[in-house]
């Protein structure tokens, strides 16, 4: 693969990625921009304890991140011989065939950019209030997040590197933070250790599947490693210390500080959550740190949103240029800016569709909090746990027919493993998926949601079968990133190339 950009006869754009533009430490802090620390801690964790009851969840963010290493064991391992940035949708459909790679690809979609609208209803929401008590400026929700956007657009044709020095800045500050509130609470009056928190008997009792999926929600974004795999220095090595650094730190920020916050709330803090919601984490810290530090804390809650908008901008743009570059959207998506290296309109469509989703919530007056932010959130958050299901069989498949120098460990037993474990967190998020999204079960959204996922996948499938029947030059090409790329030839060397199922 030339190391860099091939740049079509009379276009502006080129066809690849920039090369080399990122380091561990910089595709750390995209995959944990997109959990967005402070986010879940103070958003997702209130949200939890009052929807479930259970205070178990720092005990479930130690489940699902011990899982998700096992997962990316065999994950990592298929990276080291696939460098591709449709990630899920290049894995699957090399692992498991290419109809359901493009079914795949579909799905995920979907999952990040319900993540990405939501963002901006939330951040609309959260902020107006603040606003007014800060500046006394009573804007409506729909103008901040607007102003959000516009930045967030401007980022995502930029060069990957500025966009990871934006996250870089937000992110450290985020987690400083969570972990001084998380410390304070610790010297608040009446903190009393908890062990119900660190409790494995709750995940395996009522309303676990609800617990389990939000824990997995706060681990959104570790799968980008891949995504940026190809930008990446040295990704072999790059790739899985990134991955396995960033789920780590993730696990040990929300554990810590969701056990600190259920600690220093007491046997009320169910109550508490429900009534309080995001403002729980920093009113107990505000206690010993004074009023200053809830206004720090929604200054930096408000910065985590951002760095999620940026960071999920990213992944969806450069899904994007994946399936552009292959032939399986149009081939305009494929093309990014010469010397940058952004994938210059996948990034202008996902800006696009954001305006859309503010604007008609605008329009028709539905609630950018409930509707959009937690609905959007709980519903992307669900599609990548399906997404990370299907690719652990995907690994499993891939190193069945092609093992090359990993041993069992990687092909086979932490495949297997991961596989059982996600397959049997999948069936218990569709399960209470109504309590997820805080409706009555058999309702629209209840049903909607996950019929969506569905609807998409099977619809990608189908659009493979239909390539394959009439561009069999574009479908051998699926799934194998910039082998398939070239206008020339190419697609007879990928059908060559190819040793995955049909």
């Amino acid at each position: 693969m030339s190391s860099t950009a091939t740049k079509p006869p009379g276009s502006q754009l080129s066809d690849a990625l920039a090369r080399d533009r990122l380091g561990v430490a910089s595709i750390v802090f995209f995959m944990m921009s997109a959990a967005a620390p402070l986010t879940v801690v103070a958003g997702v964790v209130p949200t939890g304890l009052a929807v479930t009851g259970l205070t178990g969840i720092a005990i479930a963010f130690l489940a699902v991140a011990l899982v998700l290493a096992i997962f990316s064991v065999g994950y990592v391992a298929m990276a080291r011989h696939i460098a591709n940035a449709g990630a899920f949708y290049a894995y699957i459909s090399q692992g498991l065939g290419r109809p359901f790679g493009v079914g795949g690809s579909w799905v995920a979609l979907l999952s990040y950019n319900m993540f990405q609208v939501a963002s901006y209803g939330g951040f609309g929401a959260i902020a107006q209030p603040l606003f007014l008590d800060w500046f006394g400026l009573d804007l409506q929700w729909w103008i901040i997040a607007l102003v959000a956007w516009a930045m967030v657009a401007v980022l995502g044709v930029r060069d990957v590197a500025v966009n990871g020095k934006v996250l870089a800045t937000l992110l450290v500050a985020e987690i400083a933070l969570t972990l001084v509130f998380a410390f304070a609470e610790i010297f608040t009056d009446g903190f009393e250790p908890s062990t119900a928190a660190l409790d494995p008997g709750t995940l395996v009792g009522a309303g676990s599947g609800a617990l389990l999926v939000m824990a997995v929600t706060g681990f959104v974004g570790f799968e980008q490693s891949v995504v940026f795999s190809e930008e990446s220095r040295d990704p072999r090595r790059t790739v899985p210390r990134a991955t396995y650094i960033a789920v780590a730190l993730i696990a040990v920020v929300y554990a810590f500080a969701s056990w600190a916050m259920i600690s220093a709330a007491g046997d009320n803090v169910v109550q508490r959550a429900t009534e309080e919601g995001p403002e729980l984490f920093f009113n107990l810290a505000a206690v010993p740190l004074g009023n200053a530090a809830l206004h720090l804390g929604h200054i930096l809650f408000l910065t985590s949103l951002i760095a999620a908008m940026i960071s999920f901008h990213n992944i969806i743009s450069r899904y994007m240029f994946s399936l552009g570059r292959e032939g399986v959207i149009p081939r305009t998506f494929g093309r990014t800016v010469p010397g940058t290296g952004a994938p210059k309109n996948g990034s202008i469509a996902q800006s696009i569709l954001g305006l859309v989703v503010i604007v008609a919530y605008a329009i028709f007056g539905w609630d950018p909090l409930v509707q959009l932010f937690f609905w959007g959130g709980t519903g992307g958050g669900l599609g990548v746990l399906l997404l990370v299901t299907i690719t652990s069989f995907a690994v499993i498949g891939y190193f069945a027919r092609n093992a090359h120098d990993e041993d069992v460990l990687h092909r086979i037993i932490a495949p297997v493993i991961s596989a059982v474990a996600l397959l049997v967190m999948s069936y218990l998020a569709i399960d209470n998926i109504a309590g997820l999204l805080g409706v009555e079960p058999g309702s629209t959204p209840a049903i909607v949601v996950p019929l969506s996922f569905l609807v998409l996948g099977l619809g990608g499938m189908l659009w493979a079968y239909i390539l394959r029947s009439s561009r069999p030059q574009i479908y051998a090409g699926i799934g194998l990133g910039a082998r398939s790329a070239t206008t020339t030839g190419g697609f007879a060397a990928a059908l060559n190339e190819s040793d995955g199922p049909r």
